[in-house]
Parts: structure tokens; C-alpha cells; sequence
């Protein structure tokens, strides 16, 4: 039977990382670039469901889809942001 200190060891391992852990876990522009670039698929898949649905004037879910789209849209910005920054950050010091 386990004591209450190898307990609390091994409840302490479960935890989740440390900041410094996630901070090492962050995206290579590469990995930002085809993430923004999935966004993207996915707002233009949910803007052909809204015009499907405005064509059939099914305007509450053509608005939802369009909704969607734009969450899609401001997190594929967002990435490619990072990723862009991510590459001044690098490259700042080299002349081209």
C-alpha cells in the first residue's frame, strides 16, 4: 500500500505542465501556416453552407454559417500572424 507521501508524488506528476513547459510547446511557423491554413478551409466550407442556405431563405441559419465562417477567419488571421511574427523575430538580424 502506498504511503500518503508517494501519493502526493504521483499526484503531483499527474499535474499539468508549467508555464515554462507550455511556453516550450509553442507552434514552428510552419505548424501556424497549416493551421491558419485549415481555418481557412473551414470558413469557406461554413460560407458555402450560408449561401446554400440564403438561396433557400433559411436566413437564421445562413447568418449562423456565416457566424462561424468569421471565428474561422479571425483564428486563421491570428495564425498566420504568429507565424509572421515568428519569422521577424528570426530574421530580423539577417540582410537580405
Amino acid at each position: 500500500m502506498a504511503t500518503q507521501k508517494e501519493k502526493d508524488q504521483e499526484s503531483s506528476q499527474k499535474k499539468t505542465p508549467a508555464k515554462d513547459e507550455k511556453a516550450s510547446q509553442t507552434k514552428t511557423p510552419k505548424q501556424n501556416h497549416e493551421k491558419a491554413a485549415a481555418h481557412h478551409d473551414q470558413a469557406a466550407k461554413h460560407h458555402k453552407e450560408a449561401v446554400k442556405h440564403h438561396d433557400s431563405g433559411d436566413h437564421k441559419t445562413a447568418a449562423h454559417h456565416a457566424q462561424i465562417a468569421q471565428g474561422h477567419t479571425n483564428k486563421a488571421k491570428k495564425q498566420g500572424a504568429k507565424a509572421t511574427k515568428k519569422y521577424a523575430e528570426t530574421h530580423s538580424d539577417q540582410q537580405s
